[in-house]
């Protein structure tokens, strides 16, 4: 039997990437880089900027939403899922990220995370590699009902030996890691696709599963 004339092209899936850092050297966002370079042709990884985000404001978001915030949450939206890296500051995650978060999560139940794919990774100079923090980021990930990966996990520790000047990640074993867990995400994304999702969000649910919780100072 030929080879099909016209075969079916595998359908590429866009990942909005946010690193948890804006520092320029930051780690989390060379991580970023390294998994843009390893992911497989199909997966098109785009590290959004996020440094221009302001502080979460209920008022701004009630009567007028910062442009980089609509233009954040329209990449987000519009992505098939969404890959954090995240530092981890005093064993906790970093504002910057949180007040991402914050804003990407609004409004309750119609947000740009909601039922989107996730999966968190994180390096750090410490032994950890950022495992609390990832475990706070999936907490708030809880809320937007975003599936989120839970393994494999990347916890990238001692961060100034894995990457060289250039931020180039440079260890081989982490390197396999990446790969593995690129591979495990892509699997889960194609799990949710959002033919299915839409059903599960208009699936009835208890009312106590579905009062939002708002931002409230």
């Amino acid at each position: 039997m030929g080879a099909n004339p016209n075969p079916i092209a595998t359908p590429s899936l866009t990942i909005a990437g946010l690193a948890g850092s804006i520092r320029r050297g930051s780690f989390n966002r060379s991580l970023l880089m390294a998994a843009k370079e390893l992911a497989a042709p199909r997966l098109e990884i785009q590290i959004l900027e996020i440094s221009d985000i302001p502080l979460y404001n209920q008022d701004l978001d009630s009567l007028d939403v910062p442009e980089p915030v609509s233009r954040l949450r329209r990449q987000v939206r519009s992505a098939n899922a969404l890959l954090i890296a995240t530092p981890e500051y005093n064993h906790s995650v970093p504002g910057v990220l949180k007040n991402v978060l914050d804003w990407l999560s609004r409004p309750p139940r119609a947000s740009a995370l909601q039922g989107k794919p996730a999966a968190v990774m994180g390096a750090s100079l410490g032994m950890t590699g950022t495992a609390r923090a990832q475990e706070q980021v999936r907490q708030s990930l809880v809320f937007t009902n975003s599936p989120t990966l839970l393994q494999p996990e990347v916890l990238v520790s001692h961060a100034e030996q894995r990457f060289d000047v250039s931020g180039h990640l440079i260890d081989a074993a982490t390197r396999e890691v990446l790969v593995g867990f690129l591979s495990a995400f892509e699997a889960w994304i194609t799990r949710f696709e959002p033919s299915r999702v839409e059903r599960d969000l208009q699936s009835p649910l208890p009312a106590a599963s579905v009062t939002p919780v708002d931002i409230t100072t």
